[in-house]
């Protein structure tokens, strides 16, 4: 792959960027996958417990990672844009929004809270509107493969 800089031209290989997909089941992690692919989405909430147990990778400010589909197949290449650590009841409906999944905080906070709670019950902790999460602004650079959208 071939990414253009300022006045410069990087050959990139993907085997060495961070992999990454969403969600706990095929469905919704596609239906996020596609909310990207369509430009909806452009930020991501993931808990911290995840990263402190390294089951994940820190995103840092100017990175590229890969998001993956279900299956790991590399769908698209993101630029780390902005990242924040917060307690899960300080979010803000002006950041949740950028998730591309949720007309209110309400809603956001719903889904949330079901996702982390099923992550706790797998990764050993308990949900708590106190729990630090990682909040994730990132930006599409390369779509794969001529992605489709996932089923």
């Amino acid at each position: 792959m071939i990414v253009f800089g300022p006045g410069k031209i990087v050959l990139m290989d993907i085997e060495n960027l961070n992999k990454w997909r969403f969600e706990l089941s095929e469905s919704a992690s596609n239906y996020l996958l596609n909310l990207v692919l369509e430009g909806k989405k452009k930020a991501t909430s993931s808990s911290l417990k995840s990263f402190e147990l390294g089951l994940e990778t820190m995103p840092k400010e100017g990175s590229l990672s890969v998001i993956t589909d279900w299956r790991n197949k590399p769908r698209c290449i993101v630029k780390t844009k902005r990242v924040l650590i917060l307690p899960y009841k300080e979010m803000t409906f002006e950041l949740a929004r950028l998730e591309g999944e949720d007309e209110d905080l309400a809603s956001w906070q719903k889904s949330h809270e079901r996702y982390f709670r099923e992550e706790g019950k797998e990764l050993g902790y308990f949900f708590s509107p106190d729990m630090e999460i990682v909040f994730e602004e990132f930006e599409v650079v390369e779509i794969l493969n001529d992605a489709e959208k996932e089923a």
